[in-house]
Order: structure tokens, then sequence, then C-alpha cells
């Protein structure tokens, strides 16, 4: 790495970031049937169908996977606790799944680690997806009861918890584009749930702040937007991207408002009274993530309904996921977002990372692309911070290889190998060079 430690104020914190249902293995634990579940059984869905039956097997493997944290010399570890585990109907409390958040919990505090946990990474029980999932606005009153029965037993060990992981997946993508559970295609749906997502998270914050917590913070994607070319359209159409993907969250929590250009073709869609609901989306929080990987250039598709866009293709080298790499793009979510929103609120790159094909080859994985790619983005996390920015962490996505949603298990983000037949860990050349610059003594 071209960084050290010793680059960053004394109080940075450097962290690595995993999902529960990525990971764990959700077929142990007495832990309820997913959404995810029934969309991996769904023909088509999913690579191989894989699903998240036993993924890593962290759920048995834990211990194993925090010394991996510490030895690199992480602060951190931002994991997820899944709502199926912890209620496998969605409303009813399982000892079993509670139990493991408990040892979770204790086994972080035991290494040095800070716990930041994630509430939700897109594990719907499937017998809320049943009564409608996000488009039913009873989900805030639902997630907030799962709020307090997971954070009323690991509350009070928690670093910082966040509620959402990235609402434009669970709304958007799984919604209108019907990429992730639950695969619908549907405008209406979608609407709602982009409301709803947010109503959930301002109840959750309001839920947390009633067992007395703090250091709170909301958690979204980003994707940078660049015309495909010179045009109006083509500028009219990145801006629209823009507001769906990154303004809408943003504006919904930190400014009580959505951007007019999607307001254009959701508001018809919207449930009845969504202006009110702003007093709880508005819930004010302790910190900002910012999840980047990656830059899309949006041209017109005026044959298409609305929004009436379509992504080109763009000249960059590009991931194993085919996503340009773009880090500047990092540094102007970073600057923007304190500039248009959240002000002097502390902001923390809660996840960048990159998959690439790595293979094991005499005992060793080696992937100079990541390293390459995760210097050429910290440069970005130090250009904000010298220019004022309040960036107080950058995760990376991710520890480990793990279920990579519809595309299965064949694209690996992982800073750790895993051997999916026997579940065998093998650190690759990226983390031995991470444990390098986090533990140098100058």
């Amino acid at each position: 790495m071209k960084f050290q430690r010793s680059d960053f104020p004394e109080d940075f914190l450097f962290g690595v970031a995993t999902s529960s249902y990525q990971i764990e293995g959700h077929g142990f634990g007495g832990a309820g049937r997913t959404h995810w579940d029934d969309f991996a059984a769904t023909p088509g869905n999913v690579v191989r169908a894989e699903h998240g039956a036993v993924a890593c097997d962290h759920y048995h493997r834990y211990e194993a996977d925090l010394d991996l944290i510490k030895a690199a010399g992480f602060d951190c570890y931002r994991f997820s606790t899944s709502w199926a585990r912890v209620m496998p109907d969605g409303k009813t409390a399982n000892p079993e799944g509670l139990d493991f958040y408990d040892r979770l919990t204790d086994a972080m505090l035991e290494r040095g680690l800070k716990p930041c946990a994630t509430l939700y990474h897109w594990e719907l029980p499937s017998t809320l997806a049943d009564q409608g999932g996000w488009r039913n606005g009873d989900i805030a009153k639902w997630f907030g009861d799962y709020t307090e029965t997971i954070m009323g037993r690991i509350g009070d060990r928690m670093y910082s918890v966040a509620p959402i992981n990235e609402p434009w997946c669970v709304a958007w993508l799984s919604h209108f584009l019907g990429h992730h559970a639950p695969g619908l295609r549907d405008i209406r749906a979608t609407a709602r749930a982009m409301h709803h997502v947010l109503l959930a998270h301002g109840t959750a914050i309001q839920a947390m702040r009633g067992l007395g917590m703090t250091n709170l913070g909301a958690v979204f994607n980003f994707e940078w937007a660049d015309p495909a070319d010179q045009s109006p359209d083509a500028a009219e159409k990145a801006a629209l991207y823009d507001g769906i993907y990154n303004r809408w969250f943003l504006g919904g929590v930190f400014n009580g408002a959505y951007p007019d250009n999607v307001l254009a073709g959701l508001e018809p869609h919207l449930p009845k009274g969504w202006q009110d609901d702003f007093a709880t989306i508005t819930t004010p929080v302790d910190w900002c993530g910012l999840n980047y990987y990656t830059r899309k250039l949006i041209a017109p598709a005026p044959s298409d309904p609305w929004p009436s866009l379509t992504e080109v293709e763009g000249p960059l080298p590009k991931t194993f996921m085919d996503w340009e790499i773009y880090p500047e793009g990092l540094y102007k979510f970073l600057k923007r977002t304190r500039d248009d929103y959240t002000g002097d609120l502390p902001l923390f790159v809660t996840e960048n990372g990159m998959a690439a094909p790595d293979t094991l080859a005499n005992g060793r994985c080696d992937d100079p692309d990541r390293i390459d790619f995760i210097d050429d983005h910290i440069v970005q996390v130090q250009r904000a911070i010298a220019d004022g920015v309040p960036v107080q962490g950058y995760f990376l996505w991710s520890l480990l290889d793990n279920y990579e949603w519809a595309l299965g298990y064949e694209k690996r983000f992982g800073l750790v190998h895993v051997d999916f037949e026997t579940l065998e860990r093998t650190p690759k050349s990226s983390y031995h060079a991470l444990k390098q610059a986090l533990r140098a003594l100058t």
C-alpha cells in the first residue's frame, strides 16, 4: 500500500465490512426463511440457483474470522444482524439468534474491535414479504419492533449502528429493476418501497434513541452519474439518474424533501400523506456513511416509459463486476454530501472495494489490482480530508469472499479468499498489504 495509518488523523478509523446473509449460513441457528431464499429458489434469478444456507459458515467460524480482523490491525468490524435470524417470522424473537449476536458482540470486544452494526442488509423474513414487504406502510412499525428486540439485547455494547444498508438496493434495484429479492418490476411498488425504507430508517433511529443509544447513522450507496455525450438530453437523464440513486435518499433524511425530477415520475404512486412522514424520516442522526464503488454513463432511452434512460458502457478500466473504476467519484460524493446535506456531521466511507477473479496458486492468492484500487480510493479520501471534509473512517468491502446475491459465489470481493467447498480461509496479498500499512510504526 502507498499509505499507512500515520498518514491519517489519530482518531481516524479503519474497518472491514460484511453482511449476515452473505456469510453467516442462514440454515443454522433457527433462522427463518427470507425473501432471498424464495428469490434464489425461483429459476433464472441467481447464478446456479445458489443461496445462503451455508455461505461462509461464519455462524460457526466467527471467532477465527474475528481473529483475522484483529490481526490485520483494523479498528472496527461493520457487520449486520439478520431480521429473519432474530425473528424468524418477522415478529417473534428467536433465542438462538439473539444468543448468536450476543456471542459475536462479546467476541469483538474481547479482541478490541469496535462493533459497528447494520440492522438490515436485505434479508426480509418471508412472512413479512407475504404481507407486502416494503410496499406495506406497516413495515416501519415491524422494523421498529425488530430494532428494539435486537438492540435491547446488544445495543449497550455497540460502537455505532445504522438501520438500513443501501436503501436504493432495497427499493429500486429490487422493486423496479427486479435484480434482487423480491424481484419485482413495478413502479407503484417501487415508489412505496422508496418511501417506506426511509420511514423505517427514521422509526428505527427513534427506537434506538428510546433505548438511550448514541452514535447512530444512515448508510447510503452512491454511483456517480455522467452524461454519455454532450447533449442536453443526456445531461437531463444523468441528473435524473443522480436524483433516483443518490439525492432521493440523502434529501429525504437530511433535507426532508425529495428531488423534483424524481417526484415527477414517482409522486402519483406514493402513499397518501407521504409528506407527513418526513417528521420521522428526518430524525437526527450522528453520522452519515457512504458506500461507493463506481460511476455510470447515462443516455436517453426515449422509447421507454419514465425514467426513459439507459446505461452506456464507459471507457475506464473495469472490475470483475464490469464496473468502471472511478476513484474521483468518491471525493466528489464526500464533498457534495458535506456541502449539500450533512454540513459538519462526521462522514464514513462504509463500503469500498472491488471484485476480481481471484484464484489460489501454491497456497497464495495475489490480487494486485485490489491493492491498486484501495490505494487510489484512499488518495481521494485524503484529498477530501485536506479540503476540510469531516471524513472519520474507511471500511473495506469485504472481509471474506461471500455470497454475492444474484451472482452467487463467483464474484470475489474479499480480502480473504474462501474455498466454498472446504470453507478454508486464505488471506490474499491485499490483506497482507493492509496489515502492513495499518500496523506500520512510522
